[in-house]
Order: structure tokens, then sequence, then C-alpha cells
């Protein structure tokens, strides 16, 4: 009776125990692994409502033959659930077959138990007796040997294919859960079943504590240590034991001997032995266990003497990575460059490439706010792969990312910041011990990057100024080929304006006079002698566009040569602005004309008055109807560029200005400040187009006679017309001695529409 008693307290309160259990399961829940868990959970459940079942069973002291073979349904049940929990842990989608095998037996179990293909009780097969009642045990234990066979392939093939030793050593925790529920079932099968089933319910633990931890501790590491102290226990007994029997052989006898002191002695020598045979057995056993040693101080410090003084990018990266390779037994190794980049959207992504050349993999950009960017940047820390798989917090990566990381078959990433920036990324994949990272290799690998960090920053230095050097070559021969084909560009169009205007004079010339004949001739008919005047007009506008050409041709060849004369510069202005005066009337404009006296130039008259004439007419065509031209200048002293001083003109509108960047271009050759649409051959229209020499020929005019011409404006505006002002400086020459300078006399002069 107390026996019973003992029985349903123990099997009560195993059942009890699993309600903590389960909590502490579904309170340490993740995203990651919730159908695995739930699944764990359910395996708790149904092992808790077997303990109550066998506590309420045999207190009841009914028939326990209803009990087993509702424990044979419990069994196969508790089986297909913790090898489907490995399935949905490993996410394999291959579980649909076991569930089916499982209700194929569940469903053959309960026929034969309830005998409903009406067996009989026994079966004579010659000599062999078969018992009907044996068959669904029988059934119970061949399915059950499926599930467990199915459930140790599933464990080994998934750790043999498993890439991460991480991973590895956490499937290795299912191996206890397997072997507690394999011997608690094969006990029960036996008839020899534990009171409770107390195996089973530290499998449970085992499942739920595999299921909810992520980083689990290191079975082989800890299974190092357990030998380790195992063996210097047992060396000390040994020792000890030993000891004291070589000293109460040897001192047994005296008169004085105290076992108690010899022990004392004994436990005083061996106290300060153990700390050099606890070393010497600890390095024995990691040696033939093959563990991981290393001095993480004076690698690291051989480490920064190697790559101190390396500046060429391909030699540190090669021997920073075979240096960690070396001294910390790694099978591969990367080393990347990250640049940082900020998008036109205000994002900044990082750009990860490999430091030496050659490499097949491509690169690949992180979004600043992306899920690795973000933790590199904020952690500063190493990131397994290990967590970049299973970890929630990683899940929202994008695809491309987390196929690039993986396809480097690399198990952890060490970033490299300098100046807090990140500059770097160290990656390495598995040591050849096939052991885990533990913390202390991530110190020394972050400590590795740390030291790596100055020398990368140098070497991207001077891997950046050679890169920029290169490109500059290529820019410069580019420029150069540009400037040379440039130069013939502009040399054929010196050579057509060149041939243009030479051929074309001639027979320009013959329609010129000939037109000049007939207009005088009084017996045409005067609509003949209309067209006659027209044909007269587009051959003089034409004539002078040709002349404009010849004079640019002469330039551009350096062959035009003025024909000095001492002139007063107003009377060449008064000239030209007069010329334009019916151009002026028909603008609505007017032209003020406000010199003083200035001195007599040495110019080309005809050269100037050309000169001029391009400027009021440049000044004409730009300004609005209504606008004014202004014309003033006075006398520059003598200066370092003017050592005898000299004469500046200043030729004012109130047009629509210049955009200052173009206050260049405009002097160049068939410049066009407006569309190609506007061209006219009208000397009135507003803003109409030309032949695009103009400017030029004035600057050349003002080159060939030693003087400047540059134009200032507020800038370009159609609307508000800021206007422009054209300088035109032109030198004085030497007097001779006791020469008296000639002036010209004050000029004023207004032109209205």
């Amino acid at each position: 009776m107390n026996y019973s008693l003992i029985n349903f307290v123990v099997t009560l309160s195993l059942a009890l125990m699993y309600l903590p259990l389960i909590f502490f399961i579904v309170q340490r829940r993740e995203e990651e692994q919730s159908l695995s868990l739930w699944l764990a959970v359910a395996y708790a459940l149904l092992a808790m409502v077997l303990n109550f079942t066998e506590a309420l069973w045999k207190n009841s002291a009914g028939d326990l033959r209803g009990f087993q073979e509702l424990q044979h349904y419990g069994i196969l049940t508790l089986m297909a659930l913790i090898i489907l929990t490995v399935k949905f842990f490993l996410k394999q989608e291959n579980w649909w077959g076991w569930v089916g095998l499982w209700a194929f037996w569940i469903f053959g179990l309960a026929l034969l138990q309830t005998n409903a293909l009406n067996l009989q009780e026994t079966y004579q097969f010659g000599k062999l007796v078969l018992h009907s009642a044996r068959l669904a045990p029988a059934w119970a234990v061949l399915g059950w040997s499926l599930l467990a066979i199915g459930l140790a392939l599933t464990i080994v093939n998934a750790s043999k294919s498993a890439r991460q030793q991480l991973f590895r050593n956490r499937l290795n925790y299912w191996w206890p859960a397997f072997c507690l529920v394999f011997l608690n079932d094969i006990l029960f099968f036996s008839a020899h079943p534990i009171v409770g089933s107390p195996l089973r319910f530290v499998a449970t633990i085992f499942m739920g504590y595999v299921v909810v931890t992520h980083d689990l501790p290191d079975l082989r590491l800890m299974l190092r240590r357990v030998f380790a102290y195992t063996l210097i226990a047992a060396l000390i007994v040994g020792l000890y034991s030993a000891g004291f029997l070589l000293i109460e052989a040897i001192f047994g006898d005296e008169q004085n001997f105290n076992p108690l002191f010899a022990g004392a002695a004994l436990s005083l020598i061996l106290a300060l032995l153990f700390a050099p045979l606890f070393n010497m057995i600890t390095r024995a056993v990691n040696a033939w266990l093959k563990a991981d040693q290393y001095d993480a101080n004076r690698t690291i410090h051989q480490y920064s003497e190697s790559i101190s003084n390396i500046l060429d990018m391909e030699k540190l990266a090669s021997m920073a990575v075979d240096i960690i390779k070396e001294a910390m037994q790694i099978q591969i190794g990367f080393l990347f460059l990250v640049d940082s980049e900020r998008e036109a959207d205000g994002r900044k992504t990082y750009r990860l490439r490999f430091a030496t050349e050659g490499q097949q993999n491509p690169t690949i950009e992180l979004e600043e706010n992306g899920p690795i960017a973000a933790y590199f940047l904020r952690e500063q820390k190493p990131l397994l792969q290990y967590d970049l798989d299973l970890l929630p917090a990683f899940r929202n990566s994008s695809a491309s990312a987390r196929t690039w990381f993986t396809q480097l078959q690399t198990e952890v990433y060490i970033p490299i910041f300098a100046k807090r920036q990140w500059i770097g990324l160290l990656a390495f994949g598995g040591k050849t011990s096939n052991n885990r990272y533990t913390r202390e290799d991530l110190m020394t690998l972050s400590a590795h990057a740390n030291q790596t960090a100055v020398a990368l920053e140098n070497a991207r230095l001077v891997d950046n100024l050679m890169r920029l050097n290169n490109e500059l070559r290529l820019a410069r021969r580019q420029l150069e080929k540009n400037n040379h084909d440039l130069e013939r560009i502009d040399q054929a169009k010196s050579d057509f304006i060149s041939i243009a205007s030479h051929e074309l004079r001639t027979p320009l010339t013959l329609i010129k006079g000939y037109t000049e004949m007939l207009m005088e001739d009084t017996r045409i008919d005067e609509s003949v002698q209309l067209g006659m005047k027209k044909i007269h007009e587009g051959t003089l506008r034409l004539h002078e566009v040709m002349d404009s050409m010849f004079d640019i041709a002469q330039i551009d060849a350096r062959s035009l040569k003025p024909h000095l004369q001492s002139i007063a510069l107003g009377s060449l202005i008064k000239e030209a602005a007069l010329e334009q005066s019916r151009t002026v009337k028909e603008r609505q404009q007017s032209i003020t004309i406000d010199l003083p006296a200035l001195p007599y130039v040495k110019v080309d008259p005809n050269l100037l008055i050309k000169l001029f004439h391009h400027l009021i007419r440049n000044a004409i065509k730009f300004t609005p109807n209504g606008g004014k031209i202004m014309i003033g200048g006075h006398a520059i002293p003598a200066i370092m560029d003017l050592p005898n001083g000299g004469v500046e003109i200043i030729f004012s509108d109130t047009g629509v200005g210049v955009d200052p960047n173009y206050r260049e271009i405009i002097f160049t050759k068939f410049y066009q400040p407006s569309e190609l649409g506007k061209h006219s051959t009208s000397k009135t229209r507003f803003k109409g187009g030309g032949s695009g020499l103009g400017l030029a020929l004035s600057k050349g005019i003002i080159e060939a006679h030693g003087g400047k011409i540059y134009v200032e404006s507020a800038g370009y505006d159609e609307v508000n017309f800021p206007g422009s002002h054209f300088h035109v400086i032109l030198p004085l020459s030497k007097l001779e001695l006791g020469e008296i300078p000639q002036m010209s006399q004050t000029l004023k002069l207004e032109i209205k529409a």
C-alpha cells in the first residue's frame, strides 16, 4: 500500500513538473521556430497527460493491460511528435510522409487491439504458435522502431549537410533527447518501466531548451572540460593514494608517525602541483581532441608588426588574411573594401567589393537602414552567418544580400572601422578543426580588425590616389585627343571660311556690278527695277558676310595686318552710328554718344569702322523696341598692361544682357545666343540671328591692334532687361621726344526715332 502511494506521488509530481516547463517554452517563444516550439509544447502536454493517466490508473488498482495499450498509442504519438519537431526545426518540408506513417500505424494498432479483424487467439505454423494478443505490442514496437530510425537518420543527415559548426552543435543537443526517449521506451517495451517516466521528462527539457535557445553552449568544449577535470581528479586521487601508501610504508613503523600530518603534507604538495598538472592535462586533452590552441596576444602583436607598413592594397589583403588563417587555423578568408555613397534621395548605401583583383563574386550594396548594415554600424561587432540565417532580426534582409553572403561560404564577418567610418570587412570560413568560433576567437578577430583599420585606411588612400592618377592619365589622353580633334575641326572651319570667302567674292562682285548696271537702265520696267533692287540688297548683305569671313580667315591665319593711321576714334564711332540711324528709327530706339576729348589712336580705320558697326548693330539687335544705346569713353593712364596709356570706349545698352557663364563664348566663331529657328538676315528684328562672326571678328580686330575687348552684364533676362556693357580698350603709341599728343574734340550726338 505504501509502495503504491509512493508511485502515485512520484508519477503525479513528475506530471505536475511539466507545467513550469511548458510555461518556460511558451514564454521564450520566438517567431523563428514557432511551429517546432508548439510541437514541443504538444509533446510536453501529451507526456504530462500520460503521467496523469498512469498515476490515476495505478491508484485505482485497475487492470494495467488497458493502461499498457494506451501507452502504445502515446509512445507512437510522442515519437512522431519529436520527429516532426526536428523536421520543422530544420525547416524541412518532407514531413507529410511521417504523419502518414504514424496515422497508418495508429490505425493498424487500433484494429489489432480491438480485434476488429476477428483474429483467432492462436495460429499454428508447424511448431511455431502465434498468439494474436501479442500482435498489437509487436506492431507498436515495429512502428516505434521505424519512427526512431527515421529520427536518428534525420539528425545524422542534417548534421552532415550543415555547413556551420554552430548549427551542428545545436543539432547535437537532439541526441541526448533521442537517447533518453529511446531508453525510456525500451524499458517500457521490455516490461521494466521507470515510475513516472523521468527519462522522458528530461528529454522534454532538452527539446524545449534546444527549440527556444539560439546560442547553445558548445557540447564539444563541455566534453573536453569534463574529460580534463575527470582526468585531473583521477590523477590527484591516484597520486594522493599512492603517496599516502608510500609514506605509510616507509614511516608507518615510526613511533611519532601521524597519518593526519602525513595526509596534510601530501595535500599541500598536490595543491602546489595542481595548476601545472591541470594545464598539462588540458593541453594534452585539447591536442588529442583537436581543440584550438594559439596565443592571442602573440598573434595580434605579430599581425600588427607584419601589416603596419604595407601600402599596397593587394599585398595588404593577401597578407592580412593569410596571417589570421594560419594563426587560427581557418580554411578560407576574404578582405572587403566598403565604399559609402549618398543617393539622390538622401539614402546612404554601402558597397562591398573585394580588396583583391580577380575575384569572381560580384559586389553587393547594403542600404544604411537595412538589417545587416544597421547591425554593423550600430554594434561594430562580428556577425555570424549562423545569426544571419536564423535570427528574426535579419529576416527582412534583401534576398540578394542573403544570397551573396551565403555564396561566400564563410561563417563570421568582422567590420573594420576607422574614425567611426565603416571602411572594410573581414570574412572567414570554418576552422580546419571543425570547432566553432568562441567568444575568445571573436574578440581576437575584432582585435585584428582594429589593427587592420589604420593599415587599410592608408592603403585605401594610396589605392585611391593611384586610381585617381590612372583616371587623370586617361582623362588627359582623352582631352588631348579631343583637343586635337577640335583643332582639326577648327582648322576645317577656317579652311572653309578662307575658301568660301575667296571663291564667292568674284561671283558676288559680278552679281553686284551687273545688278547696279541694270538698276541704272531706265528702259527696264519698274517692277523689274524693284526686283533688281532686292537682289542688290541681298548681294550687299552677302558681300558683307563674305568680307567678315575673309577677315576671320585672315585672323585665323594670323595674316591680318592693320594699316595704322593716327585718327580720332570719335569720328569713326559717329560715322558707324549714323549708318545705323535708319535701323534705330525702325526699332524706335535711341543712340547717345557722349565722348570727351580723347587722344588720337593709331589704328586701321577700315577695320575699326567694322568693329564699331558690329558692336552697335549687336546692341540694336539685342535691345527691345524703345530701348537705349549709350556710347561713352575715357582716357586710360599708363599702367602695366598699357605702358603708354590707352583709350577705352564703352558700348552700353538696355537689352537682354549676357549670361555670366557665356562672357567668353560669345566672342567665338559661329556662336549663336538664340535658337536656330530665329535666324534671320533682318538687321532690325529683335534677337534676330546672324552669321555668328561679328563679335569674333571684333575680338580679332582689337587683338590685332594690341587691345582688349570684354563684356560686363548682370545676367541674361528677357523680362527685366539688365543690359550689357562692351568695353573696347586700345593702346596708345609711344610719343617721340618732345611730341605733343593730339586730342580730338568733345563729341555729343543723339540719334532718335
